[in-house]
């Protein structure tokens, strides 16, 4: 910075006013040319940096190896080896990973989902039903099956109390489903096997084929009550609490007459989200029927993973529906997502066992579910019976 000159006037001094005022502006011209000098290094800077980026995003990534999840990681350690050091260590709210109270761990997030997904691709009730998630242990349902009165009145004449709709309440307890599948300590010694992928596939084939048989036939006693153990009636009688039937017409048989009546004993606010429910034995036989032009009731999915419809409803194919013979109540049809309720808790828990069953590892898994009818007027059954 230069030091501004102040010069007189021929013969005359500065006043202290001039002096000020001169070095003033000599300053703020200074200070300008050093505004300039700044702006122009940053300039420069910022081409580099954008030349650096370019650069960096150019280059191929040196290593493409994935990075291990922490709560995975330390499952895989426990399954392996029982090790739970890493468990107990982690964040469990940030993880979703909790320490169970009576005993076992949490399976991790991805193993969990890997259950969940087969089970609710699985042929059973779970597809079409209700399912809730629940922390207590039961799960009420209120149902208002009753009409609330009405009546006509002129301005002028007396109000007249009317009936009160009727309310039932429903609970359905949850139980607890278990399987037990074992490893030899070899298997899971050896770091190629997918221990969190097999365990996952066993549990869900053990849980899925166990929920799909209680949800038709369960007795509801440690376990779902299936939607065939209530009474099944006459739909001409028909009361709550039990479930109405119309007869095929033959014994042992099925008909064409008896597909459409079903379908028409079922109320119109069911009837747009009904679902035929029947099993493999049985569909080969329906899928024969033809009305009287000719044509099959019977039509596959138009597109890869569509079920195939009768009459223009759904057809879930689940295997524990009971077979077609004389009497038998094979075939059902209803809104099972107003009929039937699931409900279960969201966690999975684990338990390694490695001294039971020497030199196996004992993997015992747990969870909690229950179901039962939750609407009687939303599903009706077919018999293969004459009356």
């Amino acid at each position: 910075m230069t030091t501004p000159e102040t010069k007189a006037q021929a013969g005359e001094d500065l006043s202290p006013a001039q002096a000020v005022k001169q070095a003033l502006s000599g300053f703020t011209g200074d200070l300008r040319d050093f505004q300039a000098d700044i702006q122009t290094q940053l300039e420069k800077q910022e081409e580099k940096l954008t030349m650096l980026t370019k650069t960096k995003l150019t280059r191929p990534a040196l290593s493409a190896a994935p990075v291990e999840v922490p709560h995975k990681k330390a499952f895989n350690a426990y399954l392996r080896s029982g090790d739970d050091e890493g468990l107990r260590g982690l964040d469990f709210e940030e993880k979703a990973l909790a320490v169970s109270g009576d005993g076992g761990f949490l399976v991790d997030p991805q193993t969990s989902e890997q259950v969940r997904s087969a089970l609710s691709s699985t042929a059973s009730i779970r597809a079409i039903a209700n399912v809730v998630n629940v922390e207590a242990t039961s799960y009420d349902v209120l149902i208002d099956h009753g009409d609330m009165g009405a009546g006509w009145a002129s301005e002028a004449s007396n109000l007249v109390e009317t009936s009160t709709p009727q309310i039932d309440r429903i609970s359905i307890a949850l139980h607890e489903l278990s399987a037990l599948p074992k490893a030899s300590q070899r298997l899971l010694d050896d770091s190629a096997f997918d221990i969190d992928g097999w365990l996952a596939a066993r549990i869900a084939d053990k849980f899925a084929r166990s929920e799909a048989d209680a949800f038709i036939n369960g007795d509801g006693i440690d376990k779902p009550r299936g939607f065939l153990t209530h009474p099944i009636v006459d739909d001409a009688s028909w009361a709550w609490d039990s479930l109405g039937y119309v007869p095929t017409g033959v014994d042992g048989d099925v008909t064409a007459d008896g597909i459409v009546d079903v379908v028409y004993a079922l109320g119109a606010q069911y009837r747009a989200n009904g679902t035929f429910v029947m099993n493999s034995k049985t569909a080969s036989l329906v899928r024969k029927l033809k009305d009287a032009d000719g044509r099959f009731l019977w039509s596959d999915g138009l597109a890869a993973g569509e079920p195939a419809r009768l009459m223009g409803y759904p057809v879930l194919i689940a295997e524990d529906m009971p077979d077609a013979d004389a009497g038998a109540d094979a075939v059902a049809f209803g809104d099972f997502n107003i009929g039937y309720t699931v409900a279960e808790r969201p966690d999975l828990r684990v338990l390694r066992d490695p001294f039971s069953a020497k030199p196996h590892v004992l993997f015992y898994a747990t969870k909690r579910v229950g179901g039962d009818v939750s609407d009687f007027a939303a599903i009706k059954i077919l018999k293969f019976a004459a009356s």
